[in-house]
């Protein structure tokens, strides 16, 4: 990451942000509905990107507090955050299960056009934040109701300083709140069926998000199986490989973002998690789908702590003896965004980051587990058996065209997605035998 300081209060600060956002003086930020941001670039003659203040990183934080990975988007002409959620060429719960193959191909995936959604899902799916979303319930019924997609099942767990499971929510904060929206929303709108168990930290400290984690992992267990997924980081540091155990739950697939810049975020970077990263849905001038190419801004690289895993021997020659990251990706530019009800926040945003293709991608695993009858032993299990189908087209989409920062993105395996994209729920079932599985998932 690049940094750029900025005063405020006549106190210098730095502030580590994506390197071609330009951020003014502190003095010319402002708010956006409730959330506050930083004005970002304009995107081409689309728009313009806006950084929530909870997805921007200080170098204090590190290590120590995590961010957000979510940004903004306003399209040309937009003034306040509210738009119509059926905005032409904006992403829908339709046209992103037609994308990845979830529902069957029609009308050129054009979010104008398709209807037909994605109705499966079962067990559960965690969702750990930070702070509170009053809303959150209410919305996401709202969200549901105007995508004609079921009703959720959805239950919010509390934790304080101590203990998860507690009567009084944590205090609000607008930029986590729309991060909550984002995760709630997107997770449902892709595998419907599924419960969605909510747990907010109560605060963004890796100490309080790690006692969430820890919460999540246990219920996702207790109900057979399922996956978490977490849309927020920190820049590496030393002796992140000692909280390995906080993600290592059996029968949980852990899921996290790689951040909205160059360079790797932990804790998607620990091998006990499966990283995603992002691309865009590039649609010609009538909305229909042409292709997907690396986001520019998707987070990854290798990592600077962690040694290869054995889930990535075979991309050795990529990664040399480091973590590569990201294992996955899906949508996550916020010109390719789509639409987030939070009522608190303002009204109904136009979002993209990493942090809606983690969601995305934890919750067509849930699909391809439902498929499959069963549930993956590990998250290393899972990315066993994501590596060991690495080049098949009939799983994964192998985004070969655009850059992230430097990287290119080219066949097979790279820093920018990973292995590719979803196909169908398919390249995400667990299809290695259970003894090794097992195996893997002990090493």
């Amino acid at each position: 990451m690049s940094s750029l300081k900025y005063a405020a209060c006549a106190v210098a600060l730095t502030v580590a942000i994506p390197a071609s956002f330009s951020v003014p003086a502190r003095s010319e930020s402002g708010t956006f509905g409730s959330v506050a941001v930083q004005p970002g670039p304009v995107v081409d003659d689309k728009g313009r990107i806006l950084i929530p203040d909870s997805s921007i990183e200080r170098p204090e934080d590190r290590g120590k507090s995590a961010h957000t990975h979510h940004l903004i988007f306003v399209p040309k002409g937009q003034v306040g955050p509210t738009i119509s959620p059926n905005n032409t060429f904006q992403e829908s719960p339709a046209s992103i299960a037609c994308v990845y193959g979830l529902v069957t191909t029609s009308n050129e995936c054009n979010p104008s056009s398709v209807t037909k959604l994605s109705r499966g899902g079962s067990n559960i799916i965690a969702i750990v934040d930070a702070f509170h979303n009053p809303n959150a319930v209410s919305d996401l019924k709202q969200f549901s109701s105007h995508f004609g997609l079921l009703q959720p099942n959805v239950t919010v767990v509390f934790c304080n300083a101590s203990t998860c499971g507690v009567s009084t929510p944590p205090r609000f904060n607008s930029g986590w709140a729309l991060e909550i929206a984002l995760d709630v929303q997107w997770a449902h709108a892709i595998a419907p069926k599924t419960k969605i168990v909510l747990i907010e930290a109560s605060s963004n400290s890796l100490k309080d998000l790690l006692r969430a984690e820890d919460k999540a992992g246990q219920i996702v267990k207790g109900a057979g199986g399922g996956e978490v997924s977490n849309s927020w980081g920190t820049s590496e540091f030393s002796g992140e490989t000692t909280l390995d155990s906080h993600f290592a739950t059996t029968d949980v697939v852990y899921f996290a973002s790689t951040g909205d810049s160059r360079g790797t975020q932990w804790p998607s970077v620990s091998q006990f998690v499966a990283a995603v990263g992002g691309t865009t849905i590039n649609r010609k001038s009538t909305g229909g789908f042409q292709s997907e190419s690396a986001w520019k801004h998707t987070g990854g690289g290798l990592s600077s702590v962690i040694s290869r895993p054995t889930y990535q021997n075979g991309i050795s020659g990529q990664v040399g003896n480091r973590r590569g990251v990201p294992d996955i990706a899906a949508d996550a530019d916020p010109a390719s965004g789509v639409p987030v009800l939070c009522t608190p926040c303002g009204g109904w945003f136009q979002v993209g980051g990493t942090s809606l293709a983690s969601p995305l991608v934890a919750a067509i695993t849930n699909l391809a587990a439902t498929a499959a009858s069963h549930f993956a032993a590990s998250t290393k299990a899972e990315l066993t058996s994501v590596y060991h189908d690495l080049g098949d087209a009939t799983k994964f989409n192998d985004v070969k065209t655009g850059v992230c920062g430097a990287d290119p993105a080219v066949a097979g395996w790279d820093r920018c997605t990973g292995v590719g994209t979803p196909h169908t729920p398919g390249g995400l079932k667990n299809d290695i035998t259970p003894a090794i599985t097992e195996a893997e998932a002990q090493q």
